[in-house]
């Protein structure tokens, strides 16, 4: 009796998953609307997206031309867009100001991978457990709660910087990791997004049938939310990255080998004029991780705003 009851349970679990599939392959899910237009409108359509990607593509690629400049050409009057005569040797100085540090480059580089790492996967889950309470949940004042989490994303981060460090000190955080990585795992636009995408993405009958069939909440979060709200927490990837992997925290941290990426090339960079070169090289390598990780999730990013900024 034991085994024939085992089975129908596992029946109805497989049940509730068919219908989460269906759901996900429905084409009014996932297929984009098709929009009907002439030629004309498509080349003008198109021209005007080239624009826009050669205006927001400017910063990077100027950055690319800063960093293989040689001296002569960083401080020609007037000055130049592009290259003329492109050499690695701001790199090779680059590499020749590492080599001697009292602390190894591979220590700043593990600090920054690690923090980042630790704090984009703590904030995603953060962030997901708090948006599927706030959107699918029970719970009383959920609507209030959620409006004090909006009006947060009003203020800048600077504004509580000073309240941050009191508690910080008081909970004898300061000088480690933890001192940057708590702070951004409470990240309220996350919590925002996933939130949005979770209420109008997720319908509440397939919760319910979950729910029926034996599931229980830490279950339905794993199983259904998490693998449907895919494109949103890569939304956040993007950000979470973005925002950790150039911090410098130094009101926070003050012993070198614990220190990040970021504050390592400021300090070389700080040697004046004569270190141009290498400040362009610097930077170059601390905007490709982030520019990686957007290339690779940014289709979802669309998919997000989309369902986050529409009520379904």
């Amino acid at each position: 009796m034991r085994a024939v009851a085992g089975q129908k349970q596992a029946d109805k679990n497989v049940s509730v998953f068919k219908r989460i599939k269906a759901f996900m392959a429905d084409s009014s899910f996932t297929a984009a609307k098709k929009v009907n237009r002439g030629t004309a409108g498509n080349i003008l359509t198109l021209a005007i997206l080239l624009l826009v990607a050669a205006f927001m593509a400017m910063p990077f690629l100027y950055t690319v031309m800063q960093a293989l400049k040689p001296m002569n050409e960083l401080f020609i009057f007037p000055p130049r867009f592009f290259v003329k005569n492109p050499t690695l040797d701001n790199f090779y100085m680059l590499t020749q100001q590492l080599n001697n540090l009292w602390v190894p480059f591979t220590r700043y580089l593990f600090n920054s991978v690690f923090v980042t790492a630790v704090t984009t996967v703590l904030q995603i889950f953060a962030c997901s457990m708090g948006a599927y309470v706030l959107s699918k949940g029970s719970i009383k004042y959920k609507n209030a709660i959620f409006s004090v989490i909006v009006l947060t994303l009003l203020f800048a981060g600077d504004t509580t910087a000073i309240p941050r460090y009191v508690i910080m000190s008081y909970a004898k955080i300061i000088d480690t990791y933890l001192a940057i990585i708590l702070p951004a795992i409470a990240a309220p636009l996350g919590l925002f997004l996933m939130k949005q995408y979770i209420q109008d993405g997720i319908p509440d009958s397939i919760i319910e049938s979950a729910k029926i069939d034996g599931a229980g909440s830490f279950k339905i979060y794993r199983s259904i939310v998490m693998p449907m709200c895919r494109p949103v927490w890569m939304t956040m990837i993007i950000f979470c990255f973005q925002s950790v992997w150039s911090q410098e925290g130094l009101e926070f941290i003050y012993s070198e080998p614990i220190k990040m990426l970021p504050t390592l090339f400021r300090q070389i960079s700080a040697g004046g004029i004569a270190r141009a070169g290498v400040s362009a090289a610097a930077a170059f390598i601390i905007i490709v991780p982030p520019i990686t990780v957007f290339i690779i999730a940014q289709s979802k990013v669309m998919e997000t705003m989309a369902h986050s900024g529409v009520k379904g």
